[in-house]
């Protein structure tokens, strides 16, 4: 039996924190040139506009680029850092809000070998898909996906049955965000599935 997409109107809810928190436990799909790849969501962060410092420092320094938030929520909105590697992010909410939910690590389940061959590794170990960055090369998602739909043919998310309880997930602060000021960096906006050996290494 094939298991249900999450349907845009997951994505379109006003809150991106729910949303982080909901998509801990469902799968994720990639579709790339007929080779299929999947892996469950174990670590998600949230972005939202409002008293987050540093979604607004992003949306002031990639001004151009960030006009891809600005769409209705259910949009994949992929940027690259370092020129190395690509983060993919879900717009979230509607047009008039630029919310996001960032997808940091999945546990991989389809298409492993590929995802090895993507990755240059000999076997299968956590730096296969635990972090933002090795996780999209993995996945094979680029920049050149943004503004498809995560409920299409190419990115899609699956629902398994799978509910994450809050006992089982793990809120802390998320990564990197040092630059926009202790009360953004410190907002625990980081949701983690407790004792996945598959969540990113960062403190």
């Amino acid at each position: 039996m094939t298991a249900p997409k999450l349907p845009a109107a997951f994505f379109q809810r006003p809150d991106p924190l729910q949303i982080a928190r909901d998509l801990l436990g469902k799968h994720l799909y990639t579709n790339i040139g007929g080779v299929l790849t999947a892996g469950r969501v174990v670590e998600t962060e949230a972005y939202r506009h409002e008293g987050d410092h540093s979604l607004t420092l992003h949306l002031q320094r990639k001004r151009q680029q960030a006009q891809g938030l600005y769409v209705p929520g259910g949009q994949a909105y992929i940027y690259t850092v370092y020129n190395k590697y690509a983060l993919f992010n879900i717009a979230t909410h509607d047009a008039t809000h630029p919310d996001t939910v960032l997808i940091r690590a999945v546990e991989p389940t389809v298409g492993i070998a590929e995802m090895l061959l993507r990755r240059g590794l000999p076997g299968v170990v956590r730096s296969l898909t635990a972090g933002p960055g090795v996780m999209s090369q993995a996945l094979g998602i680029t920049p050149a996906l943004t503004g498809l739909p995560v409920t299409g043919e190419v990115l899609w998310f699956e629902d398994h049955g799978e509910t994450v309880a809050a006992a089982d997930t793990v809120a802390s602060a998320r990564v990197g965000l040092e630059y926009a000021g202790v009360e953004a960096a410190g907002l625990p906006w980081r949701f983690r599935i407790k004792d996945s050996k598959w969540t990113s290494p960062a403190k």
